[in-house]
């Protein structure tokens, strides 16, 4: 079944956060990047840092590290990791990183605000480090931290057999980012035993379906990561996500919805991130 690109669209213009409408200008109609990055500057703090619920399960105003994510993640997107706001970002996580490198997965900061019941603030590195350190490698940011950091995510994935559910998924971002290409592949050779036979993994603590799937934990094609998949399975996948489309238009998700401003804020960037991935792989 072929995606209704038009109801896909009339999806993102009635339900989507103006950040979110600009990268999908960018997306499918070739916009101009500097819309994205204005939006995105609005959810800036003095500090450096990302806040203001910019990733929806954490809606607290105050810096927090999934929004630094969230935020290198958008930049890295529209190709624009030379934006100033990447060092200001990298030092805002060099000053609330552990020691040790380890990222907290949730701020005490947070802890008055509305979120996720999962979304619990915690001592100690989490899944996080894997994905910062991966998209600041990948922006050739210059710190002592991002050092650090890369022993700490080499070290825990001497622990592979521990990786479930989304530091799966980071773990494997980190690999494809770091420039150590046989040491990486070697790696992700011995993290297949965590898939299940469908390619899938189980998020520990979720709902009870939810998972992730080959295309979430390796999005783009000619990634190193594609080495843990069959061509039957990435298609499998692809056709589940072409089928996923709702007759709103728009796509869903499988975890816990908890409010509605996050269940609709997140409905517009797993719209978004369905029609990325279907692009990428010539299906629009």
């Amino acid at each position: 079944m072929p995606v209704n690109l038009p109801a896909a669209r009339q999806f993102i213009f009635a339900n989507a956060r103006l950040l979110d409408r600009h990268r999908a200008a960018v997306l499918l109609d070739g916009a101009p990047a500097a819309a994205v990055v204005q939006a995105l500057r609005a959810y800036r703090n003095p500090d450096g840092g990302f806040g203001h619920a910019l990733e929806p399960d954490v809606r607290t105003p105050h810096s927090e590290t999934t929004a630094a994510l969230h935020g290198l993640e958008v930049l890295s997107e529209i190709d624009a990791l030379d934006d100033p706001m990447v060092e200001d970002v990298a030092a805002w996580v060099a000053g609330v990183a552990d020691p040790d490198g380890g990222v907290p997965f949730v701020l005490p900061t947070a802890a008055p605000y509305p979120r996720g019941p999962w979304m619990v603030p915690s001592d100690g590195g989490s899944h996080l480090t894997f994905g910062l350190a991966a998209v600041l490698d990948t922006a050739t940011v210059s710190s002592d931290w991002l050092d650090t950091a890369t022993r700490w995510c080499w070290a825990r994935l001497e622990q592979s057999e521990e990786l479930g559910g989304y530091w799966l998924k980071f773990a494997l971002d980190f690999l494809e980012a770091t420039p150590d290409d046989a040491r990486a592949r070697a790696t992700i050779e011995q993290l297949r035993p965590l898939l299940r036979d469908d390619g899938t993994v189980p998020v520990p603590g979720g709902t009870a379906d939810e998972k992730l799937t080959p295309l979430t934990l390796s999005p783009l094609p000619d990634r190193r990561s594609r080495a843990l998949f069959t061509g039957t399975q990435l298609a499998a996948d692809l056709d589940s996500l072409e089928h996923g489309q709702q007759d709103d238009g728009g796509w869903t998700f499988d975890f816990l919805g908890w409010s509605p401003g996050q269940e609709v804020e997140w409905r517009g960037l797993i719209t978004l991130r369905a029609l990325a991935t279907l692009h990428a792989h010539d299906r629009l």
